[in-house]
């Protein structure tokens, strides 16, 4: 399905959801989430640009027995705050093993929640790029509609170079400017059409 087919059908899967600055839920303050699903039954994402507070992977890596043979600057991000002790790896489809959803064909994301995928990047054969977040953000029936309803997020493509950003204290603002809204105007955008 395309980008474009995707926001025909309502349905926001492999989008970005970017908090409003109304947003009233402080978690959800400035995030930028990748849409892993969302349909009649739920949604599930990722805050892709919230660090996970006093975790490094290296330290995750150690509290899992896992070795790494190669340095990682990968930043453990907090996903969202529903299951904060499970993980999940978003990633380019040029690593796909069992137990890997490859999400988003168009721009080459997949997502791993298994051992394997980080004992991969520990040792330098995983995905070329990943993201590894512990925690999502998830919404009932109609829940995020609601909200989206209520201006809580603006709905974008998602794009795979905002997705793999290291730089998370500017990603909220780059993914704003990248939809082509002025941030300074952002807070007086309300209303319904």
């Amino acid at each position: 399905m395309t980008s474009d087919a995707r926001a025909i059908s309502g349905y926001l899967e492999r989008q970005l959801l970017i908090a409003m600055p109304s947003m009233g839920d402080p978690r959800f303050a400035r995030t930028v989430i990748y849409m892993c699903s969302h349909n009649a039954e739920g949604a599930m994402g990722l805050v892709i640009n919230k660090p996970y507070p006093g975790l490094t992977f290296p330290n995750l890596l150690g509290q899992l027995g896992i070795e790494p043979t190669i340095d990682n600057d990968i930043i453990v991000r907090l996903g969202g705050p529903v299951e904060t002790g499970r993980g999940f790896v978003l990633h380019s489809t040029d690593y796909m093993r069992q137990g890997s959803v490859a999400i988003d064909d168009d721009i080459g994301i997949g997502l791993t929640a298994t051992l394997d995928v980080l004992r991969a990047i520990a040792t330098g054969t995983g995905p070329q790029r990943s993201l590894f977040a512990l925690g999502y953000a998830g919404w009932g029936p109609g829940q995020l509609d609601t909200e989206i309803q209520d201006n809580a997020w603006l709905a974008a493509p998602a794009d795979s170079t905002l997705i793999f950003e290291p730089a998370l204290e500017t990603l909220w603002e780059r993914a704003v400017r990248k939809i082509g809204i002025d941030i300074a105007k952002l807070a007086s955008i309300s209303g319904h059409a």
